[in-house]
């Protein structure tokens, strides 16, 4: 029992705060960011994709390619390879700031890719009706597409946001901020097992929740 009352008391709980409120700023705005490219993204995808609204096999072909190349790219070269990028853009490649860029870009094409999906599945039939009465492609997605999906783009969102859970505590190792830089430092180049149970914990508890919030979204919005 004193030797559990002195580990507890030996971790830094003021630099545990910060990594962990610093995880939570990186998810926030990387979240943000990822659904507000990666819907319009997603519903492009779906509308220029074959027997689409708007079929464009030439555009669905490039962006499709472009998606699948980011998805491919893993994240820890990415990091690296968007550096000078990062830098351009915030001034730095290190903490918070410096890991929201890469961020967005590794989550965009997962997430839009996601949202296509969601889109394929809804019921055609909805989108004929609407036609038979005239609306357009921009009201049939509005009123349409995107409500009868809501439920599998919360989904997607969901998964999306436990991905970039994992992607920040990846960002660690090149000083990205967070829970994933504290493991690094301490938990890893210090030899501290404590304080990387502790992240490891926080990260456990964290994906829980995200994972518990999205499901509850997903059945209050589907249709009974």
């Amino acid at each position: 029992m004193d030797s559990l009352l002195q580990i507890i008391l030996a971790i830094d709980w003021a630099e545990i705060a910060q990594a962990s409120l610093d995880t939570l700023l990186m998810l926030g705005a990387s979240l943000f960011f990822t659904a507000l490219a990666g819907l319009p993204l997603g519903v492009l995808l779906f509308l220029t994709g074959p027997r689409q609204l708007l079929s464009q096999p030439v555009v669905y072909g490039g962006l499709s390619f472009m998606v699948n190349v980011l998805r491919s790219l893993p994240f820890i070269i990415l990091l690296i390879l968007m550096i000078p990028v990062t830098v351009q853009l915030t001034g730095t490649s290190l903490g918070v700031a410096g890991a929201i860029p890469p961020l967005v870009v590794a989550t965009i094409p997962f997430f839009a890719r996601l949202v296509e999906t969601a889109l394929r599945e809804v019921d055609r039939g909805i989108v004929e009706a609407m036609l038979a009465s005239g609306a357009s492609t921009r009201q049939i997605v509005l009123w349409a597409l995107l409500p009868e999906a809501l439920p599998g783009v919360i989904a997607a969102l969901t998964v999306t946001a436990i991905t970039l859970v994992a992607y920040t505590a990846m960002s660690g190792v090149i000083g990205g901020g967070g829970l994933g830089d504290l493991a690094v430092r301490f938990g890893y180049q210090r030899f501290r097992s404590d304080v990387m149970a502790v992240t490891v914990i926080l990260l456990l508890v964290l994906v829980q929740l995200l994972q518990m919030a999205g499901d509850r979204l997903v059945h209050h919005f589907s249709r009974k």
